[in-house]
This record gives C-alpha cells, sequence and structure tokens, in this order.
C-alpha cells in the first residue's frame, strides 16, 4: 500500500519550501543562465557563427536550459536531508509513515517540478532573446529534460544523505556537476572534438541529456538518440535504485 497523503504532504512540502524564494530558486537561476548565453553569444557568435547549421545562440540555448535544470534539480534534493542533519531535524523525515521509497519519491519529484518550472522560465526569456526557440520535437524534449532533472535529483538525494556539512555538498557541486556540465557539449559540438576529449564525451552521461534535449528544440543532434535515452535510463535506475537502498538502511541518518 502506498500512503499517497503522506507522499503528497512531503511533495507540497518541499514544493513550497523554495518557491516561496522563487527569486533566488526559479527566476535568479533562469536570469543567470540568460545572461550566461548572453556573454557567450557576444564572445562567440558576434560574426554570425553557426553550430549545426543554426545561429550560436539558438545552438546553446537547448543546452544551457537543459544545464540550469540539472543543476537546480541537484541544488534541491541535496538540500532538505543535509539541514535536517545539521539542524537536528532529520526525525521530521524519517518518523511519518512513509517508506523509504515515499520518501525519495517525494524529494525527487519536488527537485524534478523545480526544474520543470526553471525551463518553463527559461523558455519565455529566450523566446524574448534570442527568439523562435520551441520545440521541435516535444517528446525528445520532455523525455531529456525529465531524465536529466531525475537523474540529478538521485544524485542530489545522495550527496544530501552522504554529506555531513555544507562543504561536502559544495564539493561534489565543484568537482563533479560544474566540470561535468561544462564539459557536455553545452556550448560546442563534439563533431568538431577528437581522442581523448571526444572519448570522454560519450562516456559522460550529461553530454546525452544536452545533446538529446538540443535534438528537441533543434530536429539534429550530435549523438545517436536512442543510445542516449538507454544510457540516460539505465543510469537513473541505478542511482534511483542506491539512492532507496541507502535510505533505508538509514547509513548517515539513523546512524
Amino acid at each position: 500500500m502506498i500512503n499517497w497523503a503522506g507522499l503528497r504532504a512531503l511533495y507540497i512540502k518541499e514544493v513550497r519550501r523554495f518557491f516561496k524564494v522563487q527569486l533566488q530558486t526559479i527566476w535568479g537561476p533562469a536570469f543567470s543562465a540568460l545572461l550566461l548565453l548572453i556573454v557567450f553569444s557576444v564572445a562567440f557568435g558576434h560574426d554570425g557563427k553557426q553550430v549545426m547549421g543554426v545561429p550560436f545562440a539558438t545552438f546553446a540555448a537547448p543546452g544551457l536550459i537543459a544545464m540550469a535544470m540539472m543543476q537546480n534539480a541537484f541544488a534541491n534534493s541535496s538540500f532538505s536531508l543535509l539541514v535536517g542533519k545539521m539542524q537536528g531535524t532529520i526525525v521530521d523525515y524519517l518518523m511519518p509513515p512513509l517508506s523509504s521509497g515515499e520518501l525519495l519519491s517525494a524529494l525527487v519529484a519536488a527537485a524534478m517540478t523545480r526544474a520543470v518550472l526553471i525551463m518553463i522560465a527559461l523558455l519565455v526569456l529566450v523566446n524574448i532573446w534570442p527568439g523562435h526557440i520551441l520545440p521541435r520535437v516535444p517528446w525528445a524534449a520532455l523525455y531529456f529534460g525529465l531524465m536529466g532533472a531525475g537523474m540529478l535529483s538521485f544524485l542530489g538525494v545522495m550527496t544530501s544523505v552522504w554529506a555531513e556539512k555544507f562543504d561536502h555538498n559544495a564539493t561534489v557541486t565543484n568537482f563533479v556537476i560544474q566540470p561535468l556540465s561544462l564539459l557536455s557539449g553545452t556550448f560546442y559540438s563534439i563533431d568538431g572534438l577528437h581522442g581523448a576529449f571526444r572519448a570522454f564525451s560519450h562516456i559522460n552521461p550529461f553530454f546525452y541529456v544536452i545533446s538529446g534535449f538540443r535534438y528537441g528544440f533543434l530536429g539534429t543532434s550530435d549523438s545517436n538518440i536512442l543510445t542516449g535515452a538507454i544510457v540516460l535510463l539505465l543510469v537513473n535506475v541505478a542511482l534511483g535504485t542506491l539512492c532507496y537502498s541507502l535510505i533505508r538502511s538509514g547509513w548517515k541518518l539513523k546512524n
């Protein structure tokens, strides 16, 4: 039996937590991503440079949207349990009649909700500038966007379980999330890479999120869409299973 009332209550609590400060958690990251797009477009696209047959800003915009979704999904899901441990309120998550799966589902669903809201905010902004950034293959944009948000949500929960202070959380952000995001092909096509850089791109799951999400908007891709879809599904299943096992064991939560 699933405790739908309890799951819904925790989900609403987590959504209200970030939505009460939406200027910081939604519009702020969306505006920062737009500024990043403007800076890179001025630096690399001012002379009419095209990538994969489209202007640089049009090429980079979907990747930036996906990157913002993933980073903020991680930020959201890596916060709750960590703060609970630091403030001594972790019992508020462990004592209610919620199973490990229900607890994990509520945390991940709330993080993915924040990612979707940031996607909507960014779609509004990028259609003001550079304009005309709309999905051509909606199912691909939806699938890869949700897969990317889910992947980072699970990773955030794992980090929240493992971390004991904000420095640990920042370590994962600075040395795992940021490098993989910047080396995911957000600002370039891997068709121009060779050797180790190209090989690394193909083992970086962030690359498949960016490439698949961009395919949803441009209709072209620098990777095999089916391969990316399968890889992300397997990664999410593996991360979800690991998160469930960690929460159920109570490692660093009950011990």
